[in-house]
């Protein structure tokens, strides 16, 4: 006789952020069919920014309440990490959306061209190139990935995670061959990215089948407890988190997996390059800690050698070739590769302060790009974005205040005390060495001293050479880019003064639920 089925008991109020970002992305795509042109960027910008405030507002009514649960069946975890990552992303977001929005900058109106399937160098290309037309389905792409960002930190099982990697990747693919400008640039970034993410997608989900195989599950407390019982072949399981890393730390953009981040970083529009950049790392590092602190628990001294050497190769190699580099936004890529490395000494502490000081580490970075890459998108020539460091000489005689406040922001990348990147570093720092890593440590700060040259280098550029007769000049942005820039500036330098309030959110967040 057929049994009967049993509809699965879903909680919705712990979901809410989740629904509201991805309500807000359906409604974006509603808004693309039914509002008349003119008012349509309007309309997606309104919609974005209400979508995720909202989401945020109910992030800290949940945070409040203090209550940490599995959802939907045990495949959805809320608990302080979720809740600190989801609220660091709708943060983030906003941010995001804003620059997006921005009109001002270039004539033409904006930085995404309005039709990008068109040959690079053709008529039509051109022409579209100086086209006011503005392309507004970004908007709903961007919060779709803002979206599976949301839902990425807060799986507890590894289907659900891989659903929510293809999800937030996927727009991003797109949304990086979307630049007004160098649109040859643009669709090989696009290309790129596409085909590397596609390559470490199929690991992990190579991985979730031998850790499915290993233990009957796909649930990470499962796979938990197979961990800790005797008699079972390691050999799955050794495969399956190697599988699975690999996904993780594509995303993250670890060395050797991180080829594909100074191309698409460059390639994107800069807007693209800052969601990328700042909301991508946070989502993709709260994944990974999330896989190997709750999943791997009990296996982390098979695993953590590993991720030595990846942090060390990370730091070293990001810091290395991003001294060698011509370009702002490849120059600030490989200062991502680096700080992927520092981040990666936070988790390898394996410590309630490591994993706060990592919190508090994504939380500071993000705010800092976002801003650096939003300064970027000012410093313009006939061409566009004027992205070449010999372009930037003298810019701080041209605009003392963009040029200072790249400097303030630079300095804070590197670990200048005062600013929120030096009480971000000492935090990791201090879990590391409290965990028993310090040659991590010590690789750690002389990486460090590496960084602070080249961010040293372009502040020597832009005070102290002149700059030339037919250099770029600085474009007047409009509220939306001006604000992203002034809170990101805020953020820093207050997180650098005052972090205690955000680290004892981010320590009273430092607990994974299995």
């Amino acid at each position: 006789m057929p049994t009967d089925i049993q509809a699965p008991s879903i909680a919705y109020l712990p979901l809410l952020p989740m629904l509201l970002v991805f309500g807000a992305a359906t409604l974006g795509v509603l808004v693309e069919g039914f509002v008349p042109a003119a008012h349509r960027r309007v309309t997606q910008v309104a919609v974005a920014v209400v979508g995720l405030a909202a989401a945020l507002g109910q992030v800290i009514y949940l945070a409040n309440e203090n209550t940490s649960r599995l959802v939907v069946e045990s495949a959805v975890v809320i608990d302080g990490p979720t809740l600190f990552l989801q609220g660091t992303l709708c943060v983030l977001g906003i941010g995001s959306i804003l620059l997006l929005s921005e009109t001002r900058l270039d004539a033409s109106g904006g930085h995404v061209v309005s039709q990008a399937a068109n040959l690079p160098g053709s008529r039509e290309d051109l022409a579209l190139a100086e086209s006011t037309r503005v392309q507004t389905e970004v908007y709903p792409l961007a919060m779709f990935a803002l979206g599976g960002m949301l839902l990425f930190p807060a799986s507890n099982n590894l289907l659900l995670m891989f659903v929510a990697l293809e999800v937030l990747s996927l727009p991003l693919y797109l949304m990086a061959g979307l630049a007004r400008r160098r649109r040859l640039l643009s669709q090989e970034a696009a290309l790129k990215y596409f085909l590397l993410g596609a390559f470490a997608s199929a690991f992990f989900l190579y991985g979730v089948a031998l850790l499915y195989g290993y233990a009957g599950s796909v649930d990470l407390g499962d796979i938990f407890t197979a961990t800790s019982q005797t008699g079972k072949s390691d050999s799955l399981l050794f495969l399956g988190i190697a599988m699975l890393g690999v996904g993780l730390l594509f995303k993250v953009g670890a060395v050797p997996f991180q080829a594909w981040t100074p191309d698409v970083y460059q390639g994107s529009p800069t807007p693209v390059t800052a969601l990328m950049a700042a909301c991508t790392k946070v989502a993709a590092f709260g994944a990974l800690m999330r896989v190997f602190y709750v999943a791997f628990g009990t296996a982390k001294w098979d695993w953590r050698p590993m991720m030595w050497a990846v942090a060390i190769l990370t730091m070293v190699v990001g810091a290395v070739l991003a001294v060698t580099q011509t370009d702002v936004k490849r120059m600030l890529a490989y200062s991502s590769v680096a700080h992927t490395g520092f981040i990666l000494v936070g988790v390898i502490a394996l410590n309630r302060q490591g994993l706060s000081g990592t919190l508090f580490y994504l939380l500071t970075y993000g705010l800092t790009t976002l801003a650096s890459f939003a300064i970027v998108s000012l410093v313009r020539d006939s061409s566009g974005e004027a992205t070449h460091l010999a372009q930037w000489a003298g810019l701080g005689k041209r605009s003392p205040l963009v040029a200072g406040s790249f400097a303030f922001l630079l300095f804070a990348l590197a670990g200048i005390p005062l600013t929120s990147g030096f009480m971000a570093k000492f935090a990791v720092f201090r879990a590391a060495s409290q965990g028993g890593a310090t040659a991590l440590v010590v690789v750690g700060v002389i990486a460090s001293a590496v960084t602070a040259f080249f961010y040293a280098r372009v502040v020597v550029l832009m005070f102290f050479q002149e700059p030339s007769v037919d250099g770029p000049t600085v474009a007047v942005p409009s509220a939306y880019t001006a604000v992203t820039i002034a809170l990101g500036i805020a953020f820093t330098a207050v997180l650098g003064v005052v972090p205690q309030p955000v680290l004892d959110l981010a320590d009273k967040a430092g607990f994974f639920l299995r």
